[in-house]
């Protein structure tokens, strides 16, 4: 077992751990692997190696091409829920010397644990959660204060502090210029805001936020696609060429790349040159092309149960990843309405909330 492979040191004068590990998981070389320390030849062809790691994009690329990756998907909330009942209350309660009947924690605690103090894919940190509150407790029954205590939801602010995740998608989204977008993280799905604003200038794109290239172009082709539909829009083109539209994607401290955002970023722009708000109950990703087309992504299951926490209500998704429905659990198939788009013009008209023009014609 090779735990964290993702996290091997760069090469340097220590020498390149990674170039060893070419020559053990080689299957066309390992069988006569020489420990260069020892002196010692070692016959490692009958050998499974397994390794983990929470990223594949820092695994050298000769030696992530010598590995079959396969794909754990995080813990849903749900879960989490079932494995902190059956084994982690348990385990926490041994460890802090107390019997089950001097210390309960109700489901409604433990699922408020999971989502508003802890966010990661695994339950390490709600079991340092759990075992937090259950040492609280132990203090007071070995002071003599109380001799049984039952933990509900009231309860954890005064145990475990105020709460460190908190769904702000209606106080960030539902003006102009802000949509709410979906992105993959290694700990899971997470909401991502899309902000867009104009300003007197040039006709520059200015964008912030720690956004990577890939991001950067995604920016560049979502406000081409919005110029060159400015006539469909009812967007005066003038306007576009004496103003610099500048988008920003929070948190400014945490980089982010990738293509999905694409969707969200057309999206916010339409928004704000047609002061038009977006709904704030709506999510959405997606790839976009300069024609148009909704390109298909990845993360589907942790973006989806991302906005479920979040209490979004529908979601957007790019009609060629129907496919991933079936690995969406249960749960929030039954809570969320999914459009499927092929183009932009149908994420604008699900998005956008409607015009006054647009209610009367209904």
């Amino acid at each position: 077992m090779l735990d964290e492979v993702d996290k091997l040191g760069a090469s340097g004068f220590h020498g390149d751990p990674s170039s060893a590990l070419l020559e053990v998981l080689d299957p066309e070389q390992n069988s006569t692997f020489r420990d260069n320390y020892l002196a010692v030849p070692f016959d490692l062809s009958s050998v499974m190696f397994i390794c983990t790691a929470n990223v594949l994009d820092t695994i050298p690329g000769p030696l992530r091409d010598r590995m079959e990756v396969i794909q754990l998907p995080g813990y849903t909330a749900q879960e989490k829920l079932q494995i902190a009942r059956r084994y982690l209350v348990a385990r926490q309660l041994a460890a802090t010397g107390l019997k089950p009947e001097q210390c309960e924690i109700s489901d409604e605690a433990l699922s408020m644990i999971i989502g508003d103090y802890t966010r990661e894919a695994g339950v390490r940190n709600l079991e340092r959660e759990i075992g937090k509150a259950f040492r609280n407790v132990a203090v007071r029954i070995a002071e003599g204060s109380v001799q049984q205590v039952k933990i509900g939801p009231d309860d954890l602010a005064s145990i475990l502090g105020p709460r460190q995740f908190e769904a702000e998608v209606a106080m960030r989204s539902g003006v102009p210029g802000v949509a709410t977008g979906l992105a993959w993280t290694p700990v899971g799905g997470d909401i991502l805001f899309v902000e867009a604003a104009r300003m007197p200038g040039s006709g520059k794109l200015i964008l912030t936020g720690q956004l990577g290239e890939v991001m950067k172009e995604s920016a560049q082709a979502a406000l081409s696609l919005v110029k060159a539909r400015s006539g469909q829009l009812g967007i005066a083109p003038e306007s576009l060429e004496k103003a610099d539209i500048h988008v920003h994607v929070p948190a400014g401290a945490t980089p982010k790349d990738g293509p999905s955002a694409g969707v969200a970023m057309f999206v916010a722009l339409a928004s704000l040159l047609t002061h038009r708000a977006v709904r704030s109950d709506v999510a959405m990703t997606g790839e976009i092309s300069l024609r148009g087309l909704v390109l298909p992504i990845g993360g589907v299951k942790e973006k989806v149960l991302a906005a479920m926490r979040a209490g979004i209500s529908t979601v957007m998704l790019p009609a060629r990843n129907r496919r991933d429905l079936e690995d969406i659990p249960a749960e929030a198939r039954e809570k969320i309405q999914f459009v499927w788009i092929e183009e932009v013009d149908e994420a604008l008209a699900a998005a956008l909330v409607p015009t006054l023009a647009d209610v009367a014609a209904t």
